[in-house]
């Protein structure tokens, strides 16, 4: 792939990547690690990519296989404990609806195994026995964590916005 070329897929999807991963990672240095791992990956190995159509699918399940290397290494995903959802001050949010960047502030509080696992759930649309394999977990797990995560998103959205919006 010549430079330009990798230059202007970069400038189009980083910004998309670079989202990607900050809903997985909290450390701005291991988000911008991760995002250059992805995109040596893509780059390397564009030559294996079936369907030109399906590049950024393709692109973007790189990016989130990289952001679960990384979180391997430090969490137990067979683990959460409920104390440990603090409840730190977020900016009061202004608007009435709840934009991405709310929810990405929120989602940043959930302790790292259930934000992992509400992601590949809900916004990467994996289902359980998907996820209880890449994270090597069971599928009750999984689903535990999901609901884990579902109820404390749901108490910080409460906490955090509609208190705030009165």
């Amino acid at each position: 792939m010549h430079r330009d070329a990798q230059r202007q897929v970069y400038d189009l999807l980083g910004p998309r990547l670079y989202r990607l991963c900050k809903r997985y990672l909290k450390k701005e240095e291991e988000i911008e690690e991760v995002l250059a791992d992805a995109f040596y990956i893509i780059f390397t190995k564009i030559d294996q990519l079936k369907e030109n159509k399906a590049f950024e699918g393709w692109a973007k399940r790189i990016t989130v296989n990289e952001c679960l290397h990384q979180l391997k290494r430090n969490v137990n995903f067979n683990l959460y404990l409920e104390d440990s959802v603090q409840h730190p001050a977020v900016e009061a949010l202004q608007e009435q609806a709840l934009l991405e960047e709310d929810l990405l502030k929120l989602l940043a509080l959930l302790p790292e195994g259930s934000r992992t696992i509400f992601n590949l759930f809900v916004i990467e649309g994996y289902g359980h026995k998907e996820i209880a394999e890449m994270l090597k977990i069971s599928e009750g797990t999984s689903k535990s964590q999901l609901n884990f995560a579902k109820s404390k998103l749901k108490e910080l959205v409460n906490l955090h916005y509609y208190q705030q919006a009165k």
